[in-house]
């Protein structure tokens, strides 16, 4: 009996231990695309089903705070119908993030809410909760194992939402990340819905270290495509300065309304 109790303890504490180290991975993830400031310009391409293109140009702030905060700034630049659109986010470790979207039109900031995290963001396949970091206290984790994608070694990681309400939130039942060994960034992740079909992939196609002295990194192209509707979008960033510098009136109402 005694010796039952002790391979029990064992499995527990092997499966723990597992468990606990898909969460670090996640931790050690995002921590590596955590910069103390940048300013970016770039391109939004967005594709329908039939591979029409509307093409969007964007400049973003983002700069870090102490208590594990990011602000981060997004304003439409180009083409007409869209320019003077922006995004204002203050993305929190652990706690729900601040969103805000301007449209010129409308003449006032309206603040989103979580259940609207999951919505299109700006019109494309990339959602507005993807362009902040997930809150990993809203997760569930499981290590599945180690794969090979696109000839990097990466770790094969299951995210659940922690209940239902958080699944309605993010918009989806379970995702899958891939996170390459030897660096810790995310270079792939896979979307179910509430059905557990696959419905949206996320490919990051190029990184670069944009803070050397420091080992950070920033996603410079990704592409995500829906396999339920065959639209799909590019994020492409054209210009990148690391700047740790970023004026604090960026992150602001009023300059997210400023003409």
């Amino acid at each position: 009996m005694k010796k039952l109790h002790v391979i029990i303890f064992c499995l527990l504490y092997a499966g723990l231990m597992f468990a606990q180290s898909a969460l670090d991975i996640m931790q050690n993830s995002r921590e590596k695309t955590k910069l103390s400031g940048f300013e970016t310009i770039s391109t939004l391409i967005i594709r329908d089903a039939k591979q029409r293109e509307r093409v969007r140009k964007t400049a973003m702030a983002s700069k870090a705070y102490p208590g594990n905060i990011e602000k981060r700034i997004i304003r439409f630049m180009e083409p007409a119908d869209v320019k003077g659109m922006g995004m204002l986010i203050i993305d929190k470790d652990n706690i729900e993030d601040d969103m805000w979207v301007y449209i010129p039109a409308n003449r006032q900031s309206r603040r989103i809410v979580s259940s609207e995290k999951s919505k299109s963001f700006m019109g494309s396949e990339f959602a507005n909760a993807d362009m902040t970091a997930p809150n990993l206290q809203d997760f569930n984790f499981e290590l599945l194992g180690e794969e090979m994608i696109s000839n990097q070694l990466c770790w094969k990681i299951e995210m659940r939402p922690i209940n239902a309400s958080k699944e309605d939130e993010y918009g989806y039942l379970r995702k899958i990340s891939w996170i390459n060994k030897s660096n810790n960034i995310m270079v792939k992740s896979d979307y179910y819905d509430f059905e557990n079909e696959l419905y949206k992939s996320l490919n990051v196609l190029k990184y670069h270290e944009l803070d050397p002295v420091n080992h950070k990194f920033i996603i410079t192209n990704m592409k995500i495509d829906n396999i339920r509707n065959g639209r799909s979008s590019d994020m492409v960033m054209d210009q990148v300065l690391f700047n740790p510098n970023v004026p604090e009136k960026y992150f602001t109402i009023a300059y997210l309304e400023k003409p």
